[in-house]
């Protein structure tokens, strides 16, 4: 058992910045090694964040991982494409490359379609607090764990980060804008919803995106919120900024979000009481990042403003005719595969159901799931 002594009650407060006496405290705070313990359990874990507070929060978070445990597991930090290239990471953990990696979920759905409903995409499900209704109550959790064991990963939980934002050369004022603009986009059906758009879109991991921007090999690209993209030095190859309507910051990715994910093998090896830690931890670590970069992000935008950056938000007029593209291409994904029919049934009843209204079947007249 855990012991509840105050001491280490009192440092995990201090590192970690949680309030007291909140679940998640109790849950990860950590515990006193036993006598004659084994060596400490060391995993290599690569995070898809370049730089900015993304990368510094997840380093630190690794950083505490030894101590909460009492020494008997430790996390190595890297940050993207120091082991392996960020679109490598699902098969660098797989191999065995890396015992764990923290990724934007949305870059397999090359490989796997149903990992493009377990992130946001254009005009799906919008806020936080849906993302965990579906994954929490819906069966979320596990059909993502399914998903994944079938490729020999074990996927811990999600990691909230928060909406993307699109930088540009030219002003993109409204959807026409668009039009033949050479776009960085993260893949699957938001790709798809830009291109049917008309603009001519390619995949590219985050790190490459400001050598691309000035070399002009795009002349706009989506990536993360305004801090991280501040830190990667979009301000000096940009001129603009393109968001969603008020209230919703990102009508493509509104809720960007991460995942932490462990070889199966080395998860299966993993002793029963650290299992349960790492698995409380991801959630204690999805609240630190989250508002950590909610917070930077907020703090941005006024760097952006005092360097001459226009901010432009599209309009509703705009948000329905994305809606317009987006719900056909949300059907020819979940019919890719069962899994992604799976996922996206339990999604579209969330957003068909009065809580949400999102969806009414009219809008989707003529298409089906099939499951």
């Amino acid at each position: 058992m855990r012991e509840a002594k105050a001491p280490s009650r009192r440092f995990f407060l201090k590192t970690s910045g949680l309030v007291a006496g909140s679940a998640a405290t109790l849950l990860a705070a950590p515990w006193v090694r036993k006598a004659g313990a084994a060596d400490t359990i060391v995993w290599k874990v690569q995070t898809s964040w370049p730089a900015g507070v993304g990368l510094e929060t997840f380093q630190s978070w690794c950083g505490s991982i030894k101590e909460k445990t009492g020494g008997e597991l430790e996390f190595q930090p890297f940050k993207a494409k120091d082991i392996v290239g960020d679109f490598e990471l699902f098969d660098g953990v797989k191999n065995g490359v890396l015992e764990a990696m923290n990724s934007f979920s949305l870059y397999w759905a090359g490989k796997l379609p149903a990992t493009a409903f377990l992130s946001s995409y254009t005009m799906g499900l919008r806020y936080p607090h849906e993302w965990d209704i579906f994954f929490y109550s819906k069966g979320g959790l596990q059909a993502a764990r399914d998903i994944y064991a079938a490729q020999g990963l074990y996927y811990v939980d999600r990691i909230h980060h928060g909406p993307n934002i699109i930088h540009s050369k030219t002003p993109i004022r409204s959807i026409d804008d668009f039009r033949d603009l050479k776009l960085r986009v993260p893949g699957g059906m938001i790709a798809e919803t830009f291109a049917k758009a008309g603009a001519k879109t390619t995949l590219l991991p985050g790190g490459e995106v400001f050598s691309a921007l000035e070399k002009g090999t795009i002349d706009a690209a989506d990536y993360t919120g305004p801090a991280v993209n501040w830190a990667l030095g979009f301000q000096q190859v940009t001129k603009y900024i393109s968001m969603g309507p008020p209230g919703l910051m990102s009508l493509y990715q509104p809720v960007d979000l991460m995942d932490f994910a462990v070889n199966m093998n080395v998860w299966n090896n993993l002793p029963d009481k650290l299992k349960q830690f790492v698995e409380d931890e991801i959630e204690v670590y999805s609240n630190i990042h989250f508002g950590a970069i909610q917070k930077a992000d907020m703090e941005a935008w006024q760097k952006f403003t005092d360097a001459g950056i226009e901010i432009n938000r599209l309009g509703q007029d705009d948000l329905q005719r994305f809606q317009e593209i987006a719900v056909p291409i949300w059907f020819e994904w979940a019919n890719k595969d069962k899994d992604a029919a799976r996922i996206f049934k339990l999604q579209l009843e969330m957003m068909e159901n009065p809580t949400l209204g999102y969806v009414t079947p009219d809008m989707y007249q003529g298409l089906s799931v099939d499951l």
